[in-house]
């Protein structure tokens, strides 16, 4: 074994072109942050004893006046109230199943992306490292929430660390996903429109939240129903066991949704954007309380946070990286947010100008503006049909599952905010193309009726797309399975019939991404020449960043 790690060490040095003493010495202090990161667990005690589960057939569960119900979009609905440590713990006894669930999936895909044990764990190992001080960011009363949920979480993972430090590395994890920026693990669109471009002259909002763990990870949404002792009550769209704020509307019509941004790679963490965000939610009213509140915090990545505001009556964006902050507003009745900067403290930002010149955002908002054109003035109704638009620029078919698109068929939810009437509409599946249901906070925060039902409101749902489930969702599903299969054959140099190829093609004939594939196989078959014509097609249709565009010219210009 010593020799092994002896060959490892002098392996690393020759590599990386340094004396082994360097890399002897990077070990040392990587194993000394390793084995001093303090994610500072409340020192507290919870009786769970005290909170008694009751269990009524197999969607309906109690705990302490607080409820978990299964409704019939096969979506749940928590309803929780009380201290963080309450709140936390009823969660927690009501969710133990599903948190379970939660983590063998999300365990899983990592397991997918990272095939290798040795690796997972150097990336386990790697992220204890880099969150070392994540926990002195975040106020206590989360800690104590995300602790005493995690007294309801499985011990099967604690070779990665206690249920506490893992749930509370979960909440970074749609930060990490983007740092990851490459791997566009997440490319959120939403927009906002009010006054003469809406309907009603109500402020409305619509977004999806494009952030992909694979399909089994959304299959358990959480429709989150909040009521804390502190601040204000609130409601979210996430998982089991996320307790920070994805997208989320309070009872004073206060909306929060997150979109990320591009920026420096982070060397450490800070205050996860999912909480920041949580905070807004809980403890503002306006628009300039939660930007006050966005300047108390330090983040590690780069966001933009788009709030809406039923006392404001329209919606502004906080631009926010971990050095600097821009509240950006709209000169008109509507504002589009995608994954880049618009306010002018950004204008000369060089990650901010790399990610307009080289990413799919510019040209989303582009598309988003060009369908609220064709819309305006705008309804729910109407907002719900452009989050389901899969087109580009000028309705132009740029294939199914494209990133250029607003519906990419990867949306973990999707949901359109009436912060007036206190009303919003949550995605069903499959993706955006189930019916959008119907929740009015007036009627969920009301303190008069105590039954324990679902709360959709099925007079003010938005009908499913049936055309596109019947068409495009089998598509989609079929084109996902072949460029597996595809891309599996190269892998292992297998070979591929004719008539597979042609009905791959068949299947999604405008996207480039199929091209693209196909040629990577005639090349790992040796023919050249034809895979150089596939590669020609693929550029001739849409790709949504130049990245991509460059390695397919570098392919042809290898054979060519």
């Amino acid at each position: 074994m010593r020799n092994i790690k002896k060959t490892i060490l002098i392996s690393v040095a020759v590599i990386l072109g340094v004396p082994l003493a360097l890399v002897v010495i990077l070990l040392a202090v990587g194993t000394y942050l390793y084995l001093t990161a303090d994610f500072l667990q409340p020192n507290v005690e919870v009786d769970l004893d005290k909170y008694e589960l009751s269990i009524q057939g197999d969607s309906l569960r109690t705990c302490e006046q607080s409820s978990l119900l299964l409704n019939q979009y096969g979506s749940w609905e928590a309803h929780i109230s009380g201290s963080p440590i309450e709140i936390g713990a009823k969660y927690g006894v009501l969710c133990k199943d599903l948190l379970k669930t939660q983590e063998d999936v999300f365990v899983d895909q990592i397991h997918e992306i990272i095939p290798s044990d040795y690796w997972v764990e150097y990336l386990h190992k790697f992220i204890i490292i880099f969150n070392r001080n994540m926990a002195q960011y975040i106020p206590e009363e989360y800690r104590e929430e995300i602790y005493a949920i995690s007294l309801s979480c499985t011990d099967d993972y604690n070779s990665y660390g206690s249920p506490y430090l893992r749930q509370l590395n979960y909440h970074a994890a749609h930060d990490i996903g983007h740092a990851m920026q490459e791997y566009m693990l997440v490319g959120c669109s939403s927009f906002a429109c009010w006054a003469n471009e809406s309907e009603t002259n109500n402020l409305i909002i619509g977004r999806n939240f494009d952030f992909y763990v694979g399909d089994n990870f959304a299959k358990n949404k959480m429709i989150l129903f909040v009521e804390p002792d502190n601040g204000y009550k609130f409601a979210s769209i996430s998982w089991p066991g996320m307790m920070g704020v994805l997208s989320g509307m309070n009872e004073k019509g206060l909306t929060v949704t997150i979109n990320a941004a591009k920026g420096k790679i982070p060397t450490s963490s800070a205050m996860p954007i999912s909480l920041l965000a949580r905070h807004i939610l809980q403890y503002a009213s306006n628009i300039s309380e939660a930007y006050a509140l966005a300047q108390e915090f330090e983040t590690f990545v780069s966001e933009s946070i788009l709030i809406g505001s039923a006392q404001d009556g329209y919606a502004a964006i906080i631009e926010k990286t971990p050095n600097q902050i821009a509240l950006y507003k709209s000169d008109t009745s509507r504002i589009v947010c995608t994954n880049h900067y618009q306010s002018s403290v950004f204008a000369d930002d060089k990650y901010n100008k790399e990610n307009i010149a080289s990413t799919d955002s510019p040209y989303r908002h582009h598309r988003i503006n060009e369908l609220l054109d064709a819309n305006v003035p705008l309804n729910s109704h109407e907002a719900v049909g452009i989050l389901r638009n899969r087109y580009g620029l000028n309705n132009v078919d740029i294939g199914l599952s494209n990133e250029k698109s607003i519906n990419q068929f990867i949306a973990h939810h999707s949901v359109v905010f009436d912060p007036t009437e206190l009303r919003f509409w949550i995605s069903t599946s499959p993706w955006q193309l189930g019916e959008y249901v119907c929740y009015d906070l007036n009627d969920i925060f009301d303190t008069t009726d105590s039954t324990v039902e679902s709360r959709i409101i099925s007079d003010y749902n938005i009908p499913a797309d049936s055309t596109a489930i019947n068409d495009e969702y089998l598509r989609v599903c079929r084109y996902r399975e072949q460029y597996k299969a595809i891309t599996s054959a190269i892998d292992n140099k297998q070979l591929v019939s004719p008539e597979y190829k042609e009905e791959f093609l068949m299947t999604n004939p405008n996207y480039f991404q199929v091209y693209n594939t196909l040629g990577d196989y005639e090349e790992s078959a040796g023919n050249y020449d034809q895979a150089i014509v596939y590669w020609q097609k693929a550029l001739m249709l849409e790709i949504p960043r130049e990245v991509e565009k460059r390695e397919i010219i570098s392919k042809i210009q290898q054979y060519d």
